[in-house]
């Protein structure tokens, strides 16, 4: 296995095309109350100076809730992508792409906080994160 920093084993993570950034408007698809978020940072991204952190599919970002119930508005929350329109490929060699970008609102602790999702996921991300995978209707 190879080394990281300081002799300690490297995480690998197969790295998936990133088709969010901090700033992207996107779709909340669950039910928990919130219909439009803004990402406002990628929690684990170490970048460049100026760059602005990306997010792919499966990625965990810190929104902010733009459209949806007075109670959820202006909140800022922790979200999980489970849709981008980018294509990314997977190992057996086929290129996923779909129609919207989508997050699912997760607690600070990882579960959702909706009960439903509505549309597909990314198999990608309910692989990552089995607690979205359980409610999720459709995973592609």
């Amino acid at each position: 296995m190879p080394k990281g920093r300081k002799g300690r084993p490297v995480k690998s993570r197969r790295r998936i095309n990133t088709g969010l950034q901090v700033g992207s408007y996107v779709k909340v698809a669950d039910n928990s109350g919130a219909k439009e978020v803004k990402i406002i940072g990628v929690p684990g991204y170490k970048g460049r100076l100026r760059r602005i952190p990306p997010a792919g599919v499966g990625d965990l970002v810190v929104v902010t809730v733009k459209k949806g119930v007075p109670e959820m508005r202006k909140q800022v929350v922790k979200a999980i992508i489970v849709r981008q329109r980018r294509p990314f490929r997977r190992p057996d060699g086929t290129w996923v792409a779909f129609e919207d970008n989508a997050v699912v609102i997760v607690t600070p602790e990882g579960s959702p906080k909706g009960s439903e999702i509505r549309g597909p996921i990314a198999r990608e991300a309910a692989e990552r994160w089995p607690q979205i995978a359980n409610i999720a209707t459709m995973i592609i």
